[in-house]
């Protein structure tokens, strides 16, 4: 896949936060990814995933300026894959990592396929509960309107105006209930979507060159069951 813009920038991305495993590298204007759905198989696939993209685009991992990782929210093992392996490559190669959001991945991905402006992030967080997240895209960039978080579909928080689309597997999962809370415009595909990591690599681009990195030691993934349990321990 061919980019436009002009950033020289060697990014890789990984993303293993639902039934999906993907890698992806940013390098200059190519995207290379891999990507496989394969439930409980990540393991097995990333680090061959991520040989095929390093070697594809003939580089070593001292060439990179960045790692980025899917930092949930997600499926738990999956979200603590993503992270170790991203905090194993960059202290190898001395490296800034950037930790990305899966429900902002799945916004990246709504206005690079489609278009979109106004988007509600839905992941399936078993339960009866989604991960939630309402996105605008302003000026090109994908921006949080409020915090992500965790709860029963039929109580996630009401977006203001706009002309809000559906993402993520929580708009298949939990149709009913979330129609009924908030009436949007709803595609199939994307009802089906899950988080790619060519977009976790397209926002760690933006990151970098904001120069909103971390050290290896400082990439935690993100849990936001565990935020909504220390609220209700306060």
């Amino acid at each position: 896949m061919m980019m436009s813009g002009n950033s020289l920038l060697n990014i890789l991305a990984i993303e293993t936060s639902s039934q999906a495993c993907s890698a992806a590298l940013l390098s200059h204007t190519q995207l290379l990814q891999r990507y496989q759905v394969a439930p409980r198989g990540h393991g097995d696939l990333l680090l061959n995933m991520i040989d095929d993209v390093m070697n594809e685009a003939h580089l070593k991992p001292a060439q990179l300026d960045a790692v980025a990782f899917g930092r949930g929210p997600g499926a738990f093992t999956g979200v603590r894959i993503a992270t170790s392996v991203a905090q194993g490559i960059a202290f190898g190669a001395d490296l800034p990592v950037v930790p990305v959001s899966t429900l902002a991945a799945l916004a990246q991905a709504g206005h690079r396929l489609s278009g979109y402006q106004d988007m509600l992030c839905a992941i399936d967080a078993r339960m009866g509960e989604v991960y939630w997240g309402a996105y605008q895209i302003r000026q090109g960039v994908v921006s949080l309107l409020t915090e992500e978080l965790v709860c029963r579909p039929e109580q996630v928080p009401l977006p203001g105006s706009g002309e809000w689309q559906g993402l993520g597997n929580g708009w298949d999962v939990h149709a009913e209930e979330l129609m009924n809370r908030v009436p949007v415009q709803l595609d199939v595909k994307d009802a089906g979507m899950l988080p790619r990591a060519e977009d976790v690599a397209l926002l760690a681009r933006q990151a970098v060159e904001n120069g909103q990195t971390v050290a290896a030691e400082q990439a935690l993934p993100v849990y936001l069951r565990d935020k909504v349990a220390e609220k209700r321990r306060q």
